[in-house]
């Protein structure tokens, strides 16, 4: 019988363990603010594409709305 492949080794510096949820998520915020602004914006339309497929290719509508607020 031939000997089988050694399994693929994994690379434990493309990710990190949190103990929280809140340390993970302070985590997320530091690493999306280290990216650039045109990287963050080149993968929020990446997004938009993947859940909206070509609709996403349109332009985004603009919304003006208005909140009236309580007087104290």
């Amino acid at each position: 019988m031939p000997d089988r492949p050694a399994p693929p080794r994994m690379d434990r510096s493309a990710f990190s363990v949190a103990s929280s949820f809140e340390e993970a998520e302070e985590a997320d915020r530091a690493w999306w603010w280290a990216q650039t602004p045109e990287f963050r914006l080149q993968t929020a339309q990446y997004l938009r594409e993947v859940n909206y497929g070509d609709a996403a290719t349109a332009r985004l509508q603009r919304v003006i709305e208005f909140a009236e607020r309580e007087r104290s």
